[in-house]
């Protein structure tokens, strides 16, 4: 899609890319952020570059939505892939929510299609303006992820949820140690909430490496290893190395693990930035071992990612039932690995980014087969307006904290491995 290339005016090629990325996302399953230097290979601005990952965000988040005003204007609906239902999807995210004027969109994507879509096209988006349409103050969910989150936690967590995706997530930051002047909302310890469009890189400090971009929930399971004092932790899965900077600046000593050659780089250059020390390794957990016991674990393990929907609204179109059950099953058995490498009387902390029970409330039952033993997470142990379950440990949901921004979906649990710690 978006192959035959013409000769492109101001803005049209960042439309081309847009174009292009929807297809990687909605047709061949790919992340959004994974497909953008293939889809804007052509671009050689910056500004381009984000408008077309902003144009493909902003369809993404509204995609039941627009596609049903589609439906609505067309005598029979149009394939889910013809590039007549791109076009139309990218026109009517500038012109219902980027705010762009109806003639200009229209003007900048029908050179996406030729022919008769073309005609189809303007047909369609003229219909849709002359009738003064809008999109629904509340966002629709995909069909089948409001199923399944309306099962699990009810009809609050589908408006919350709806609501959040309406718009980006603002920027949080955090911090080696407590900034004594810095602009945002602390939400938490070593925390700042800063606008969404925040351009971080022109933040002060950033040279300087004190800081770096975390969502507060994302924080949590590194806060609840606490103080290292030289103790020796595994952070598994670790890259791009948000919680590995965390507990090297809380004084562990970090053996960072990660099987992508990529996602280490960027975790290397992140500890370069900032000036924390770790051992990075190229493995899988499936394949490698420590040399010896440790203190501690910290395990993200790879999930589905729903969690992080706000920030990434494309896996809520990725994502089928098949493939969560899929990484559930890896979890498992990453978090059963994970649990012989501790010392008795270690800690390990269990985290996905997925708002998917079998990706996280399901695992606990599995994890004390494993001889790993539930330590309840206290309130005074989380920041303020999040609390632990009942039984013991964190579920973030976006309906938390809604008044300052909400929370991506993070299932949290803490164990430790059943016996005493023996002498250092």
């Amino acid at each position: 899609m978006g192959g035959d290339k013409m000769a492109d005016g101001p803005g049209l090629a960042a439309r081309r890319a847009a174009l292009r990325l929807l297809d990687a996302v909605l047709r061949r399953g790919l992340p959004l952020e994974a497909a953008l230097d293939a889809a804007a290979r052509e671009l050689t601005r910056g500004d381009d570059r984000a408008l077309a990952h902003a144009l493909a965000a902003a369809v993404l988040r509204r995609l039941p939505d627009l596609d049903a005003l589609i439906d609505s204007a067309t005598a029979r609906p149009l394939p889910a892939d013809a590039k007549a239902r791109f076009a139309l999807r990218i026109a009517l995210a500038q012109a219902l929510v980027l705010g762009t004027p109806g003639h200009a969109a229209i003007a900048t994507v029908l050179p996406l299609v030729d022919g008769g879509p073309r005609k189809l096209v303007h047909g369609v988006f003229g219909t849709l303006m002359r009738r003064r349409v809008a999109l629904p103050a509340r966002p629709s969910l995909p069909g089948g992820v409001a199923q399944r989150w309306l099962a699990a936690w009810g009809r609050d967590m589908i408006d919350a949820a709806a609501e959040a995706i309406a718009a980006p997530a603002p920027i949080d930051l955090s911090f080696a140690v407590e900034p004594e002047a810095f602009d945002g909302v602390a939400l938490a310890p070593r925390h700042r909430r800063l606008p969404p469009g925040t351009r971080v890189t022109e933040l002060p400090g950033y040279a300087e490496g004190g800081w770096w971009v975390q969502d507060l929930a994302a924080s949590i399971p590194a806060r609840l290893l606490g103080a290292g004092g030289g103790r020796q932790a595994l952070d598994l899965c670790a890259a791009p190395g948000g919680k590995t900077l965390q507990l090297a600046a809380a004084g562990w000593r970090v053996t960072a693990l990660d099987n992508a050659p990529a996602r280490l780089d960027r975790l290397r250059d992140n500890l370069a930035r900032t000036g924390l020390p770790a051992e990075l390794v190229l493995a899988d957990v499936l394949d490698w071992a420590p040399p010896a016991p440790v203190d501690a674990i910290l395990l993200d393990a790879p999930c589905s990612a729903t969690g992080i929907f706000r920030r990434h609204p494309d896996v809520l179109h990725r994502v089928r039932a098949k493939d969560i059950a899929a990484l559930a099953e890896l979890q498992g058995r990453l978090l059963a690995r994970a649990a012989g490498w501790l010392r008795p009387g270690g800690i390990l902390v269990f985290a996905t980014c997925s708002l998917e029970p079998q990706e996280g409330e399901a695992h606990l039952a599995a994890a004390e087969a494993a001889g790993l033993e539930p330590v309840p997470v206290l309130a005074d142990e989380l920041p303020p307006g999040i609390l632990p379950d009942p039984r013991g440990h964190v579920r973030t949901l976006p309906s938390i904290l809604a008044d300052q921004g909400r929370l991506d979906g993070f299932f949290i649990a803490r164990f430790r491995r059943a016996g005493q710690a023996g002498a250092d």
